[in-house]
């Protein structure tokens, strides 16, 4: 069984910074990917960013480019996105989910979400 909790959300300025954590527990090996998403209100969830376990892949979205960093930490099985720079349009729940291999990417758990707003 596989759990992934999400924290660090909250409110942020526009050009400000936040945080998120995303813990995983359970059966963990080096293929999987790790990916993060976001929902904002009345729009369809979207790709953020993710990275692979082993660490050799890592992709961003070109809307966070530059901005946001995703990196992990392998003692304490969490992932990490470093979100600087941010915009009013970074509003949103952030999810945080597990593809089991990195060849064919298949989300198949997913944290429960943490909400993040930007005010301006």
């Amino acid at each position: 069984q596989v759990q992934l909790l999400e924290s660090g959300g909250g409110l942020a300025q526009a050009g400000g910074s936040l945080r998120l954590s995303c813990a995983a527990s359970g059966v963990i090996n080096s293929w999987w990917l790790l990916g993060l998403f976001r929902q904002a209100p009345g729009k369809e969830r979207e790709f953020v960013a993710r990275i692979s376990w082993n660490g050799g892949r890592i992709d961003d979205a070109d809307s966070v480019k530059g901005r946001f960093t995703i990196t992990k930490d392998n003692a304490n099985t969490t992932v990490y996105l470093q979100m600087n720079s941010m915009k009013t349009e970074d509003t949103a729940v952030y999810y945080c989910a597990r593809s089991a291999t990195s060849t064919v990417t298949t989300w198949d758990y997913w944290g429960q979400g943490t909400q993040v707003t930007v005010s301006s």
